[in-house]
């Protein structure tokens, strides 16, 4: 009978001792993650709209038709500013920064009252990019929990470049 009102003593105590614990560590863990100056890299559109400034790269590299990859292919025609429109929903794409072979931006359907943030990054070669969209607004709903998805851009290749090409010898 001791020894059993001695183990549950020491399981009590054990499990004050562990709730103190998971007590202070809790909140450390909590306050090291949120006051972190590593912050995450998920964009807000007004972060987006406020890394203008550190817009590195020249935009007209952007500029010509390009085809988007998701489930089906869309052409996209982009200006020298990186902006433009492609045909599903009235959409648009408006470049907000370019940082080397980072892209980011934002997109708006006009027919289904949607908008949302992308970023791409482009190959080396800027022939083609992986992206990744989400929304920011759907409807009236600013907070919006729909997932975004990926896609895959590949740019065109203009019938007037191919025809400067020299016929091989």
């Amino acid at each position: 009978m001791v020894d059993r009102v001695k183990h549950q003593g020491v399981y009590r105590y054990m499990r004050l001792v562990q709730s103190r614990v998971c007590a202070l560590i809790v909140p450390l863990l909590l306050l090291a993650a949120c006051g972190s100056p590593h912050s995450s890299r998920l964009m807000t559109s007004s972060s987006l709209a406020g890394s203008v400034t550190g817009d590195s790269s020249d935009r007209r590299v952007l500029a010509g038709e390009w085809d988007y990859e998701e489930m089906a292919v869309v052409l996209l025609t982009l200006d020298e500013a990186g902006n433009g429109t492609y045909g599903w929903k009235k959409g648009q794409f408006r470049t907000v920064a370019l940082n080397g072979l980072h892209w980011e931006g934002i997109w708006l359907q006009e027919e289904n009252d949607r908008e949302g943030l992308f970023v791409v990054e482009l190959s080396p070669d800027l022939s083609e990019g992986d992206g990744r969209w989400w929304y920011t607004r759907i409807g009236d709903d600013r907070a919006p929990t729909a997932k975004g998805g990926t896609f895959h851009l590949t740019r065109r290749i203009s019938s007037v470049a191919a025809s400067d090409t020299p016929p091989a010898p």
